[in-house]
Parts: C-alpha cells; structure tokens; sequence
C-alpha cells in the first residue's frame, strides 16, 4: 500500500472539487482530485453543458418555426435527434479535454477510481492512501426519486433522457422545477405533447410569484399542459407507455414519464458518518466557512445543504481553497446567489422575493417594481415577453431582481452585482445602458425606484 502527501486531497472532481484544487495551487499549495467516473462531474456530462446543448436545438427548432414572421423563408421538417447528439457529445467532450489540459498545466494529479475516507486526513483509492494537511469532500449529487417510485423502463431520470434515440411523442414530467420545466420546454420544441405534474401551487414554486404566473401563462401558450397541487399517487406501464394517477384520482398516459423531483448528495457509503463527520439526511453539515464538525475536513457543492447550483459549487471551491490559505474569503449566502432556469422564456432571479423581503424588512419598508419587456426594444426585435422586477428596501438597497423573458439569464451578472454590493437604485441611476438592449429593462425598472422613470409608468 502507497501513501502520498499534499496539503490538500479533494474527494470529487466537479465544478466544487476541480475549482477548489485549481485556487490551491495558484495560492502555492499541492492538491490532488480523486473522482471515480470522469472529471468535471456531473455539470460537465450529465447536467448543465450537455442539457443546455439540447435547450440550445430547442431554440434553433423553434427559431425554424417561426422564421416567416422575420421574412426568412424555412421549414421546420422535425428534429434529427443523433444529430442533436453529436452537437451536444461534441461541445461535453471539448470542454472535458480542455479541463482535463487545465489540471494538467497546473501539475495537479487527477487519480481515477472510487475514494473513501479512512480517516479525517486520508482518502484510499484501491490499496493507495492520498494523506491531506486538509481534506475537501465534493462527492455531489445524484438524481432523486419517491419513495416507492422506482426508476425502470419508461420511468427514467435526466440522465436517461439526455441518452434517449428519439423523441416521444408524448411525455409526463413528474417535478415541476428547474430540472422538469426545462427537459419540458426541450420536448415541447422537438414536438412532443407534454404534461407537467407538480405537487406545488406553481411551476417554478421557489421564483417570485409573478414570474411563476407568466411562466405558466408563457407555458399554456406553448402548449405545455400541467397539474398543479395535486400530489403524484402511482405510475404503472407496460410496452406502449405509462399510466400516471394522482390522490385525487386523476390519470395522465404517456410514452415516458420523467421524474424530475430533485437531486440528493452523493455521501453514502463513503466513509463520512465513520469519520465522524455531522451528517443529516444524506446532507454534509457545515459551518458558515464550509468547515464540518471534523477539524481539516470542508465540505462543498451539492452535498452542502442549500442550493445545487454549479457555480455556487465552483465559488465554495474557491472558497475554500482560499480559506485553507488564510485569506478569510467573503461568505455569500445562497440567498444572493443567481439563479437561472433555461427554459423558454427563461427566468433569472438573485436575492429576495418581494414577499421574503417583506418577511425579512416589514412589508411596509419595501418597493418594487415590474418593468414590462413589452416597452423594452431588443426584447420587440427577438419577439419575447416578459417582465424585469427590481425589490428594493425603501431608502435603502436592492435586495432582489427577478426576471423572465428569452435570454433574461444574461441580465443576472448586473442584478446580482447589485444586490451583493447592496447598491441603491439611486447609485445605479446615473449609469448607462446601452441602447437597444434588453439591459435597458432593467435600468428602467430602477430609474423608477429612484424616482425618476423615463419610460416606465
């Protein structure tokens, strides 16, 4: 049996794991990523990249659809599904090469194969010991189900759906948030009939109201049916489809159910709770600075409780390589973390909710404002709706921006600045945005919080 030293050992090597051994090294430290399947985890491969490929065909095909209102002569003759997944496996495996090139560069060692932890400071793989001064735990998540509901057959999770060889042509989604609404808007795009199944009041329930309701709105439009507030109850299927029943004894049929109910941490079985490391359900428990119980031992990304979110993993990466080297980095709380979901119409939302900012400050110390695209220029040209809504604390900063409309994800690194750096919309007032864009909507909406609207009512 081998054993090597580094001052960090990282288990996982995810957007958490990869960005926390890559700061160490800049900062003048030796790392190690131990990651059984393929670096970069599941963002990389199973998550944001590849799905975000498949939104992008769903765009083009919709685009294709409705060229004649552009004066652009086309047809949209259906979708060529292995050749969507050639551009997707293309753009997964230039990106995996390119990471593993950028470890490389950095002389961090990547070891292949499943890691447990032996003890607080060392991590086996097979018969070798990698021994940390500190060891990072970034072992992230896997695909959810329900109690009783076995994943089988027709019954699939998105990483089966990323796989699949055709389009159905008819499909239930079982999980009306990020992951649901999105694999959702790709089928509808590449003609499927769809149906959303939600236990929740709303799609999206954990967005702003409103941008909840324009959504659905948007949805129905599109053709997108769904169930809201009734509990899922079974599914049974054979050869042709499934046959879903909720408790209040309606049934939906389909080709595929997808269930799309969460993602829960990649812990078990690793050694952890032998460690002595605080454990709750399956979830890591850390302190503010991602510390655990267990001194030396940090835990990051999708097994921290809070929001699994790619970039807050890579941030926690940092994060922690950076608290490893006594710089005393900045907490971000999850609650000002961006957060964008990519279907169409796209949401993009930081901070508070208007009724948790009213929960948090007094209803009667907070101002909104919902700016419509419909006034906005670039967002006629691109032929979307939608809304940009700026929560503010009166006399005092913006603590939320919530936004829904094509392409409103790249609004969100202004919003979230602003609402980190706790800026008032009267700082933000005397800048420009540049014209046409869909930017403008949102200096619009704080125009108006600062009480001097231009175009806003």
């Amino acid at each position: 049996m081998s054993e090597q030293n580094f001052d960090m050992v990282v288990l996982g090597g995810g957007s958490a794991g990869y960005a926390a051994a890559i700061r160490a090294v800049e900062l003048g430290l030796t790392a190690v990523v131990i990651e059984k399947d393929k670096l970069g985890g599941t963002c990389l491969h199973r998550g944001c990249i590849p799905t975000k490929a498949l939104l992008h065909a769903a765009e083009v095909a919709e685009v294709s659809k409705d060229a004649a209102k552009y004066g652009v002569k086309t047809a949209f003759e259906g979708m060529d599904i292995n050749g969507v997944s050639a551009y997707r496996e293309g753009i997964v495996a230039s990106k995996w090469k390119g990471l593993q090139g950028l470890l490389k560069a950095r002389g961090i060692p990547v070891v292949e194969g499943e890691g447990r932890l032996v003890a607080p400071s060392t991590v086996q793989v097979g018969d070798d010991r990698y021994v940390g001064k500190n060891v990072v735990l970034a072992t992230g998540s896997y695909s959810r189900s329900l109690p009783g509901l076995e994943i089988g057959g027709r019954v699939i999770t998105s990483e089966q759906a990323l796989e699949l060889d055709f389009v159905p042509k008819k499909v239930a989604v079982l999980g009306g948030g990020v992951i649901g609404v999105e694999f959702a808007s790709v089928w509808r795009s590449f003609g499927a009939e769809v149906t959303i199944i939600e236990a929740l009041p709303h799609l999206v329930p954990n967005e702003e109201e409103s941008i909840s309701k324009q959504l659905e709105r948007a949805f129905r439009k599109r053709g997108i049916e769904f169930s809201l507030g009734v509990r899922f109850q079974g599914v049974t299927q054979d050869e042709q489809g499934v046959v879903i029943t909720l408790e209040n004894g309606q049934s939906y049929d389909a080709e595929l159910l997808l269930v799309a109910v969460g993602r829960g941490p990649s812990t078990q079985g690793l050694g952890f709770e032998e460690a002595g490391i605080t454990m709750d359900r399956g979830f890591v428990l850390t302190n503010e600075r991602l510390a655990t119980n267990v001194p030396g031992v940090y835990a990051v990304g999708d097994i921290v409780p809070g929001l699994q979110l790619a970039h807050r993993s890579y941030q926690q990466g940092i994060f922690v390589a950076e608290e490893i080297a006594g710089l005393n980095p900045i907490v971000v709380e999850d609650v000002n973390v961006p957060k964008i979901t990519y279907c169409e119409p796209e949401i993009a939302s930081v901070g508070y909710t208007e009724a948790k900012a009213a929960e948090k400050f007094g209803a009667e110390q907070i101002s909104s404002y919902d700016y419509n695209l419909a006034g906005n220029g670039k967002s006629s040209i691109l032929g979307t709706g939608g809304s940009v809504k700026v929560v503010r604390v009166n006399d005092g900063p913006i603590v939320g921006v919530h936004m829904i409309g094509g392409r409103v994800g790249e609004l969100i690194a202004e919003a979230q600045l602003a609402v980190n750096w706790e800026a008032y919309p009267e700082d933000i007032a005397p800048f420009i945005h540049a014209h046409p864009t869909q930017a403008e909507a949102f200096g619009e909406a704080v125009l108006k919080l600062a009480g001097k609207p231009l175009h806003a009512i």
